[in-house]
């Protein structure tokens, strides 16, 4: 039994040894096809299969269906992050980086505009717990600083915000008394409202440099506007805007606004104030000290806004186009349409011109349809449209 036992023994360990080499090589085949690198259609089909795990709507999408999903802040801090993009960055950046008009109009910030940019505005809900308390403006200066501080103020208001609501214009006013304060900006009232006024794409407020200005003010708005800008100076806050250093129209969507604070809308400007700690109310530690500049209205006009016969500087010119009511704060006012925050009405000879150009559009011939002649050999066949309702 014993000898008959070892025998079997020999017997499996003879075939288990001849199966061994027959095993490696299949284990090695094995390990090679494993470490072997997959082709480009089998990583994009994992990848896709990956997709399709985050989201089933973007899987064959591609860079866009990604995209699909995130809002206006999550895409904007996103990009931020993209080197390859051509965009300035959306965090540190350096004072002024904006490079904005205030009221953000379509010439010179790149955005949405329009029905788009209402739905992006409407959709972005004014940040939890923003608003911050600003201080009241504590004027220090001369006589002259306190007139010129007081005319600038006044354009700012009336230029950006006249047929705004009072708090409206309010918010206007505290937007540049902010920036007085805010040591990214400069530190006088015409500094801030005149900022990069030399540049045809740098200003803060559009105004000083769409030629604007060489448009007379109407003396009912031009009133409100002042009575504003002097409250602002005496040290009312408009609180419902807080600390907001910036602002746009409604109509527009520019793209630094997911980079900054929502804070509230008041007629149809929304501001925002920065974030973080550049928008506390301890942030805007300049003390103002008067030496307002004298600004050289001018140069910034076409043509000239005031004329030398005018003798006190601040009054405001009659207007000199056509009038209609408007109104405003359950108000009827009278306004000269030429001059109405400074855009001026085309005149009979555009207006023809125009509609004669739509005319010629609306009633051009349509071009005949080009004949398709078949290559030698093909025989043109008629097309059967199915499904096609009977008229």
């Amino acid at each position: 039994m014993q000898q008959s036992g070892l025998i079997t023994m020999w017997a499996a360990l003879r075939r288990g040894a001849a199966a061994l080499p027959a095993a490696c090589a299949v284990l090695g085949v094995a390990m090679s096809a494993g470490s072997t690198a997959r082709p480009d259609a089998d990583r994009a089909q994992a990848m896709q299969v990956q997709t399709e795990g985050l989201d089933g709507k973007v899987a064959s999408a591609g860079p866009d269906g990604l995209a699909a999903p995130l809002t206006a802040e999550q895409l904007a801090l996103a990009q931020s992050h993209d080197p390859t993009l051509l965009i300035p960055a959306l965090h540190g950046l350096a004072p002024n980086w904006e490079a904005v008009l205030l009221a953000g109009k379509a010439q010179v910030m790149p955005g949405e505009y329009g029905a788009e940019a209402q739905k992006l505005n409407a959709a972005m809900a004014v940040a939890a717990g923003a608003l911050r308390p600003a201080r009241p403006f504590v004027f220090k200066g001369s006589a002259e600083d306190r007139r010129r501080a007081l005319r600038c103020l006044t354009q700012a208001v009336y230029y950006e915000a006249a047929l705004e609501p009072d708090a409206g214009q309010a918010g206007v006013a505290q937007v540049v008394l902010n920036r007085v304060r805010d040591p990214n900006y400069a530190n006088t009232v015409c500094g801030v409202v005149f900022e990069g006024a030399e540049r045809t794409t740098g200003c803060q407020f559009s105004f000083t440099c769409d030629g604007a200005l060489a448009q007379a003010p109407v003396a009912w708005a031009w009133d409100r506007a002042r009575k504003v800008a002097e409250k602002a100076l005496n040290g009312e806050v408009a609180q419902q805007v807080g600390t907001a250093t910036h602002y746009h129209a409604d109509y527009v969507h520019p793209w630094w606004a997911p980079t900054v604070a929502k804070v509230n809308q008041i007629g149809a400007h929304i501001f925002y104030r920065w974030k973080g700690v550049y928008g506390e109310t301890a942030a805007f530690r300049t003390v103002y000290q008067g030496r307002e500049p004298n600004i050289d209205e001018a140069r910034f006009a076409r043509p000239r806004m005031m004329t030398a016969s005018t003798g006190a500087a601040d009054a405001p010119l009659t207007p000199n186009g056509p009038l209609k009511t408007v109104e405003i704060d359950g108000q009827q006012r009278v306004v000269g349409v030429a001059s109405m925050a400074g855009r001026r009405l085309p005149t009979p000879q555009e207006v023809a011109t125009i509609n004669a150009r739509l005319q010629s559009f609306e009633t051009a011939k349509p071009a005949a349809p080009a004949v398709t002649v078949a290559p030698v050999g093909v025989t043109p066949m008629a097309v059967e449209e199915v499904g096609r309702p009977s008229s």
